[in-house]
């Protein structure tokens, strides 16, 4: 497959940019053509209200896709957590590429680690999804934390901190590692104090439908065990109804004998911001080795979380 540029769209921020550079790179090489990035602004990159508050779901996505869909550009890069659940029948994820660390990560003043902030110590995270877990765990074990609703870049963010108008900031360690910045991390969540995203850490390359030589291509990036797993998880989000900005955390993992994988782990959590109330359950099968079979893994675990009361617990549904 070679010719002409692909039109790789992008979001504009340093993150997207570096993440999607990376893929072109990749994209590169299994199809012999250059590849350029087409910077894209999207609605939740311009809004300075809070996800929660603009809905979460589609936000970074729907200019993207516009542009695809009207051929402005050849394929587009996601942060998969970002997706909504449902695909658009016009597009396909071509590939979603093995995933970087799921986990979410501390940057604190002093580089102190999470149990060792001072009583009242001001978090900033604009995850409803964190707040639930981290307020959780510090009810739990007897720590003062507040957690504060924040918006911004990763600068922004960690800029907070340096400046001590907070004194730590939650991120997606995957973040830090595509900009070079895991330096900077104080603490790593463990993903039994803080469950992830659904589709943390992983990446989707989407494109047209129709177009099956670039389907076919990018489909040589894509890693069938992630994909196998953020299925899992995005599938558990969708059954409770809930967006990208819901306090819904998801982590699919796969359990090795020795060095064969047997397993399937998905667990997944719903909590009120407040970490009063939570729900957390997990299941364990066989690896799923079909779509179907991922999302009904998916399904069979919201099904009891529901029926724990989990959809009393997500307040404002983001559809």
């Amino acid at each position: 497959m070679t010719g002409k540029a692909l039109r790789l769209g992008t979001r504009r921020s340093k993150l997207a940019m570096a993440q999607s550079g990376q893929v072109a790179q990749a994209v590169s090489q299994v199809t012999g053509r250059p590849v350029e990035l087409v910077e894209i602004t999207t609605y939740g990159d311009v809004s300075r209200e809070h996800l929660a508050q603009i809905g979460g779901t589609g936000v970074f996505v729907t200019a993207l896709r516009d542009a695809l869909l009207k051929g402005e550009v050849d394929f587009a890069v996601h942060s998969l957590k970002d997706l909504p659940t449902t695909q658009p029948e016009d597009l396909v994820l071509a590939a979603i590429p093995v995933r970087e660390d799921p986990r979410d990560v501390i940057v604190a003043r002093d580089a102190l680690k999470f149990t060792d902030l001072p009583r009242g110590a001001r978090i900033g995270t604009g995850s409803p999804r964190r707040m639930a877990q981290l307020n959780a765990y510090a009810r739990s074990h007897g720590l003062d934390i507040e957690t504060v609703p924040i918006r911004g870049n990763v600068d922004t963010r960690i800029g907070f901190v340096h400046d001590g108008e907070l004194d730590a900031v939650v991120l997606a360690a995957a973040g830090l590692n595509r900009i070079g910045r895991s330096d900077e991390v104080t603490d790593f969540l463990s993903v039994d104090t803080v469950l992830p995203a659904p589709g943390q850490g992983a990446l989707a390359i989407e494109c047209a439908a129709d177009d099956a030589d670039l389907v076919a291509a990018l489909g040589e990036l894509d890693d069938p065990f992630t994909r196998a797993a953020v299925t899992a998880e995005r599938s558990l989000l969708a059954a409770l109804e809930a967006g990208c900005s819901a306090p819904v955390g998801a982590l699919a993992d796969l359990l090795a004998d020795g060095q064969i994988v047997k397993e399937m782990r998905l667990r997944g959590v719903v909590g009120t911001t407040d970490g009063t109330r939570m729900v957390q359950l997990s299941t364990t099968g066989p690896v799923p080795e079909t779509h179907d079979r991922a999302m009904a893994l998916g399904r069979e675990l919201a099904a009891e979380m529901l029926a724990q009361g989990a959809a009393g617990l997500m307040g404002e549904r983001a559809h």
